[in-house]
């Protein structure tokens, strides 16, 4: 429930800024951050955050792959408002579930381990690693 409180707060309140971009960059290619560019503010600043804790992880930290994932896992979400992510937690959105699919679409024709991460990143029987990143998403 705090977590869903703090998620609101967010969308409602923080804005992802410059110096956050700068650093996205830094991480990700040019086809890659243009897709990263086209996501609204909320998830811009949700993968971010995700990004920071992943580079706080021992395990995850050093694979690059897990980086760019912390910051395109939610690529496939298009522009989503505040009163849809509430629907979605309250009785579900079909557009929203079918996010992990669409940002493998965006992805799969640059860097094929990558889409395959977006698209699994909800799953359940999934390997350490991605375990390892659903604790962090799910926070």
């Amino acid at each position: 429930m705090f977590s869903r409180l703090k998620q609101g707060f967010r969308c409602l309140f923080l804005k992802f800024n410059k110096n956050q971009e700068l650093e996205v960059k830094s991480i990700l290619s040019l086809d890659e951050f243009k897709i990263f560019n086209k996501m609204n503010d909320y998830d811009k600043l949700h993968s971010f955050l995700i990004y920071k804790c992943v580079m706080k992880n021992k395990v995850l930290k050093n694979d690059r792959l897990y980086l760019k994932l912390a910051l395109l896992h939610d690529s496939g979400k298009g522009n989503v408002t505040f009163f849809r992510r509430v629907k979605k937690v309250l009785i579900g959105d079909e557009k929203l579930e079918k996010h992990p699919q669409n940002a493998f679409e965006k992805l799969k024709k640059i860097d094929i381990e990558l889409a395959k991460l977006c698209r699994d990143h909800h799953k359940k029987d999934v390997e350490s690693k991605m375990k390892l990143f659903q604790d962090i998403d799910d926070e």
